[in-house]
């Protein structure tokens, strides 16, 4: 059952405090409530709901959406996120509570359920809106001017411009840059070895073969699964620090044994028994173990370390590796994602588990570029790997700069001109830069805690929207400051910080 309704929202004011006093207006958390539109959420989030009129009542989308934000904000725990809500008026206030109370508006395992509930493209969705309603009064005075046709770099957008008028077509404006690159999200798990992950297969078996021998009678004896002499091959290989390729080969050929006899054991309990004695979490390593031990034998026979869809992680079968090629790491284990930038506001364009290569993100970030605001880039700032002719051909095409050098040789004599251009891009693009960074140390980006699949994506686009909050924030705070400077007078590079 849901009846909340968000077209309301109470003032400060009105939020009441036992101990007295009142909410301050210019709080953080207090302008965060006014920056995300409850209202429009709320019709993207009744439609997750099974039932609207029956049932327990569920909690509000300001509830979900707000701790969720808080939690990826503050970089806490699920238990720590509650504790700050039940400590501080204005997170309550964020969340839609009318008034201050001492008990858990929640409990700590709920958070789950909203991640759940609330899927990456709603999030992105908010994002979406976020952007419009902070950036609408420029816009809407960019759109107005004409199209800069004096810049020689726009001459091909005005021929194109032309050809569309004759053709009937709507003129292609061009505005802005975009700013493109790719990332990885690493997620927490232990560093893959197929020693350890064979291991972790065997000791799951066995304990699975332990659940479903003790339903059958007591008469019947146990299969032997040598999980004693099993575990001392691999403590024996596991505790030395750089084993030899034959031991190490030597060691991964008796586990690879173990757990094939540990399935087939399990294969034929499951004639006798069924599956029911396993629960939902064994049933599913079941599968994954299968898939593992697959793969682990085809690489072992073909004396590969590659595979399609490698299995990295029993508990996270969904993660695999991403090779980065990066000085500190060169692979991560994570969700690969690209985003793009304009006017220092950040969009998840792709997101996606396995490997992909990035420059084919380069035209569909175009198309969303010109549906989200109406024009096509002027510039697109890009690393060298989205630089392929395809790309090039179609920026061409639509009158778009690509950055970046030129095809062939490089001439002998270096235009000035176009050296000082390919300097600015450079210094442009460390904007995209800066804001992996400020993703990764700051809201959580660089370490993704959630275990499924669709919760590590909601918490990634969380990351993304708490971004742009911290931006829309900061612009709302740098226009304060030019209204007190000028109710005094002052210019605001006069003001004393």
């Amino acid at each position: 059952m849901y009846n909340h309704s968000e077209y309301q929202m109470i003032l400060p004011e009105d939020f009441f405090l036992p101990f007295g006093g009142k909410l301050n207006r210019h709080n953080r958390w207090v302008k965060l409530a006014y920056l995300i539109p409850w209202w429009k959420a709320e019709d993207e989030y009744k439609e997750q709901l099974k039932d609207l009129t029956q049932g327990a009542h569920a909690y509000s989308v300001r509830m979900a959406l707000g701790a969720l934000i808080i939690k990826e904000r503050l970089g806490t725990s699920d238990e720590e996120t509650v504790e700050q809500i039940t400590e501080n008026p204005y997170l309550q206030y964020l969340l839609g509570l009318p008034e201050f109370q001492e008990k858990p508006p929640f409990h700590s395992s709920t958070l789950t359920h909203f991640r759940k509930r609330i899927s990456s493209e709603m999030i992105q969705k908010v994002n979406e809106w976020i952007v419009q309603e902070a950036s609408k009064s420029s816009d809407d005075d960019d759109n107005n001017e004409p199209p800069n046709n004096d810049n020689p770099l726009d001459e091909a957008s005005k021929k194109r411009s032309s050809a569309d008028q004759k053709t009937g077509e709507e003129p292609r404006y061009h505005q802005g840059k975009l700013l493109i690159d790719a990332t990885c999200a690493p997620v927490e798990i232990a560093y893959p070895t197929d020693l350890k992950l064979l291991n972790e297969s065997r000791e799951k078996l066995e304990k699975m073969i332990d659940t479903l021998h003790a339903t059958l009678p007591s008469k019947q004896k146990k299969p032997r699964t040598y999980r004693k002499t099993a575990r001392k091959a691999y403590l024996s290989l596991a505790k030395q620090k750089k084993p030899g390729k034959q031991k190490l080969r030597k060691g991964i050929k008796k586990q690879l044994n173990y757990v094939k006899r540990d399935l087939g054991h399990i294969h034929n309990l499951v004639e006798q028994t069924g599956l029911t004695p396993l629960n939902k979490r064994q049933y599913r390593d079941l599968l994954v173990i299968q898939e593992l031990h697959r793969q682990q034998r085809q690489m072992f026979q073909s004396k590969s370390h590659r595979i399609e869809d490698r299995i990295v992680s029993i508990s996270q079968p969904h993660v695999r590796p991403i090779v980065r090629g990066k000085v500190r790491t060169n692979v991560e284990f994570g969700a690969k994602l690209s985003l793009v930038m304009k006017d220092g506001w950040a969009f998840l364009d792709n997101l996606q588990w396995d490997a992909y290569h990035e420059g084919t993100d380069l035209k569909r970030a175009i198309l969303t570029y010109k549906a989200r605001f109406g024009y096509y880039p002027e510039a697109v700032l890009a690393d060298k790997i989205y630089l392929t002719r395809e790309n090039r051909r179609f920026c061409k095409d639509l009158g778009i700069r690509l950055s970046g050098p030129r095809l062939g040789r490089p001439p002998k004599q270096e235009n000035k001109e176009q050296k000082r251009m390919a300097y600015q891009d450079a210094c442009e693009r460390n904007a995209i830069e800066g804001k992996f960074g400020e993703g990764k140390r700051i809201y959580g980006l660089g370490l993704i805690r959630a275990r499924l699949k669709e919760t590590s994506e909601t918490t990634i686009a969380l990351q993304i929207l708490n971004l742009n909050i911290s931006k829309a924030l900061r612009d709302l705070y740098s226009f304060l400051l030019i209204v007190f400077a000028m109710q005094h007078g002052n210019k605001v590079g006069n003001l004393d910080y």
